[in-house]
Formats: structure tokens, sequence, C-alpha cells
């Protein structure tokens, strides 16, 4: 994609499609002020006869209107001007894409970002432009027979600015952007195939595709026989009821010589039947989703390796199967973790704890900075906070408030959720170091503090994703998030002089 900007009147600018906004009570915008100047009133006459809606995501396109430069213009209705802000521009820029990405499109010019009132940065308002646009042509067809993709794909997109931006940031802002979308649609794929096609091997196998188009992106692939070497037993518990094979993912970005990595770890189970404690059938083929943590992960040292970005970063990625069989693992087993800690599994449905921990444990090795685990991990969380925010729990009040701020910027929002001992103390068992459920509520945050067991000696967050990784009912699909939350913190660490 190239990305351009334009200081040019809106009724001047050449491409495509030209996009302005209406607010409500007959307000223009400052494109729409001079389209409408140049063109006898074209818009407010449209406004004042009820021909055009100006409630936010509202929209109209007109072709061929004399005295403009644009073959098309999308007129979008943006609401009240007096509270119009980022928030509302991303809704706007998401509105638009809908009402263009079946239309034939090899360029745009996005007059909106001349529009947010609420003091926001020109190259956050360049990112909030281009992320929905990208984000709202995203089709998955891999299954289908006949698919049908979108007509729209567009060549070139020009973003309207006023002569005192800063050009070059905006143009990494739509960079940073554009990366960012990849690194979504990457984790949106792997979270979309079918259990049946997205096996741990699958996930090995991607994750050697993608490193071998980047130069400083390697991937490395641990089989069983060498993790069972490594003494991960928690790990193996989970997939010893599956004849599919597990896998140990390792990928590594070197962009900063031999300063300390950041380090995710992402959550791969792959399919999660609950195995001995198995599910309700009712909306379980929504398990496949259980591996959004791995996706997420990849999707970011995607998105990092696109940009280049002036840091280390490495993903682990403990990939299985969770099924029920004859050799599956049973309640009240008790298996000895790669720390060397025991624990009683009273319940196989907790099963993502029991991969995590032996792979925090194994990240331990690269000494990181800072260290996230990625995971959807518990339903309770889904209860705590819907499906708008991702929980954070953290042994770190400093990396906590980084991943918050990196939330809130990227318009991915997070959550920080307690821990304690209190909480800790219902991991309690009598006859293994610690149990892999706790008794009582506070479910979400209990499996942090079992995460927490095995992270005393580094820097850690875990962010629970079960309820933002995916969305069910019509619109089912995985999301992509939070690779924009954890991109946005990856950049700030890159800039960062202390790093």
């Amino acid at each position: 994609m190239n990305y351009m900007t334009s200081t040019e009147p809106a009724s001047k600018i050449s491409t495509d499609c030209l996009i302005v906004g209406v607010y409500k009570n007959n307000k223009l915008s400052i494109a729409a002020q001079d389209i409408d100047k140049n063109c006898d009133g074209f818009i407010l006459k449209l406004l004042k006869n009820g021909d055009l809606l100006s409630g936010l995501g509202e929209h109209k396109i007109f072709h061929s209107v004399k005295n403009i430069s644009a073959k098309r213009l999308l007129i979008v209705g943006l609401g009240d001007s007096d509270t119009f802000g980022i928030n509302e521009l991303k809704k706007a820029n998401e509105a638009l894409t809908i009402a263009i990405r079946n239309c034939k499109l090899k360029s745009i010019a996005n007059y909106l970002t001349l529009e947010t009132k609420d003091n926001a940065d020109s190259c956050f308002i360049a990112r909030q432009s281009i992320e929905p646009f990208l984000n709202n042509l995203y089709q998955f067809n891999e299954m289908k027979s006949k698919a049908r993709n979108y007509a729209c794909s567009p060549k070139k997109i020009i973003i309207a600015v006023d002569k005192k931006t800063n050009i070059k940031k905006i143009i990494l802002a739509c960079e940073q952007a554009d990366a960012i979308s990849k690194g979504m649609n990457i984790a949106r794929d792997l979270g979309n195939f079918p259990a049946n096609i997205c096996t741990p091997s699958f996930l090995a196998k991607k994750s050697q595709e993608i490193a071998k188009s980047y130069s400083n992106l390697s991937t490395k692939i641990y089989d069983e026989n060498t993790i069972k070497k490594l003494g991960m037993r928690s790990f193996l518990s989970v997939t010893a009821g599956s004849k599919e094979p597990a896998k140990l993912i390792v990928m590594q970005y070197k962009g900063a010589g031999s300063k300390a990595p950041l380090v995710l770890v992402g959550k791969g189970v792959t399919f999660d039947t609950g195995g001995i404690s198995i599910k309700p059938s009712a909306a379980m083929d929504e398990m496949k989703y259980d591996m959004c943590g791995a996706a997420t992960v990849i999707g970011t040292i995607t998105a990092v390796a696109q940009l280049q970005l002036p840091i280390n970063l490495t993903i682990v990625v403990p990939a299985c199967e969770n099924r029920p069989s004859s050799t599956a693992t049973l309640p009240g087993d008790i298996v000895k973790s790669m720390s060397g800690q025991t624990i009683e599994i009273l319940n196989t449905d907790a099963e993502g704890r029991l991969i995590l921990c032996d792979a925090l444990t194994f990240a331990e090795r690269f000494k990181p900075k800072y260290i996230i685990d990625v995971a959807t991990l518990t339903g309770a969380c889904v209860v705590a906070l819907g499906h708008h925010r991702t929980a954070v729990m953290s042994n770190c009040d400093e990396l906590s408030k980084l991943i918050m701020n990196a939330g809130e910027n990227s318009l991915d929002r997070a959550w920080a959720m307690p821990m304690g001992d209190e909480y800790e103390a219902q991991l309690k068992s009598n006859f293994a170091d610690f149990a892999n459920i706790g008794g009582g509520g506070g479910g979400s945050i209990t499996a942090a503090c079992f995460l927490g067991k095995f992270t005393k000696n580094m820097k850690w967050a875990h962010l629970d994703i079960a309820g933002t990784a995916w969305v069910s009912g019509e619109k089912k699909g995985s999301t992509g998030r939070p690779v924009p939350l954890l991109t946005e913190f990856i950049i700030n660490q890159s800039i960062d002089k202390t790093t």
C-alpha cells in the first residue's frame, strides 16, 4: 500500500473516492465546506431536503459531482460536532469502509482526518484512520469453494493534513497501522481455521513460513521428544489424550544487538474439548479459538518484523490439543512441571495454565526485560469484563501501567485486575505443591496466581483475552486482538532510551 498526505482542498484532490463528513444540525466538516462552496451548496441542499443523513456512520456515495476532481464523493455522517473525537473517528472510518468495500477503487482520499477535536495527535489520527479501513476489508475465504473477495483494493491512500503537520511522522504512523493490520489478519486467519486444519503442526509450519519473509526473524520447533527431555510434564499432560503431536514454537526477532529481549508467550490449544472434564456441546466449535493467544503473538512478531523495530523480541508458543481418550490425563493426577513444582490436576479443562507454566519456565532462559503471556484462559474473565477489555494481571506495577497505556493509545483497551495471597491460597492441595484450580470465585485471578508461581524471577504480566479474542453470533470470527495493544507496547519500548 502506498500512503500519501495532501494539503490540497478537498475539491481539488484527484482520486477514485473522496471522503468528507457532515455533522448534525446541517453543520459541515472542513472538507465538506470546500465542496459545498465549489458545488453551489450541493451538500447543504441534500441535508436540508432530508436526502442525506448525518448520524454517526450514515453514508451516501455520489458519482461525477460537478466542480470536484474526484470520481466519487462519499459523504459520511459524523454525529454531534461537540462530541466528535477519536472514538467517533474510528467508527466513521469503519462505516466508510463498509460503504466502499464492494467498489473498484485504486485510490481513496480521506479528509475526515481534519476533524478530531479532542487534541489527538495527528499521527494517532492517521493510525486510527488506516487500521479500521484495512481491518474492515478482511475476509476469511480459505475454506470456501467459491470465495467472493471485496472489490476495493486501493493501491494508494491519501490522508488529508494541515500545513503544519510533520509528514514523515504521519507516513510512519500509516506504515505502523499497515503492519498492525497485517499482524491482526494473520492472527484472525489462524484463529478462524478449523481445528482439523489448524493443528499444532500447522501452527509450526506457518511460523516457519512467516520467518522466511524477514531476514532477522527465525523459528525453531521443538518436538514432543525434546519437550519431554526438557521436563515439560505439565505441558505434556494436556496433550496426552491426543494423537496430534504437541509442538513448542520459538520465534526470535533480532533488531537490537545484545539487548535483553521482550518475550511473549501465547497459549496454543488448537482445540479444547476440556479433556476428561469435557465441556458442554453448545458452542464447543468456538474452542478452535483457544489458540488465539498463540495467533496473537505470531501476528505481533510479524508486525514488529515488518516495521523493523530496533528491539529484540522472542515469542514462545506451546501448541497442543486437549482431548479425552484412554490415554488422557485424569482429574486427580499429579504432574511435575519443568520448574520442579508439582501440580494436582483437579480439572482437565483448566489446561491453558498447565501448558503456559512450562512455557514461562522455558522462556526464563532468554533473560527477558519483560515477559507477557497471552491466553484465552478463563470464562470468569468474560463474566468480569465482558467482551470489551482484555484483563491484565501482573507482578510488576510498572509493566502493568505500560500495558494499560498501550491499550489506551491503540484503542485496544485493557483493565488491570488484582492479585494477592488471599487468591493464591485457593490453590492449596493436600497432595501436591498446589492445584490447577482454586475453589470459590475469582477464577481469572486464581489462574493468574497459578502462573505467578512460575514467574517470580521475572517482570511478568498475564493477559486474559477470553472475552476479546473472538466474537460469536452472526459475525462470528477471530478479532485479531490484542495485536494492536502489544504492538503499541513494543513500539514504545523500541523508542525508550532506557531499554
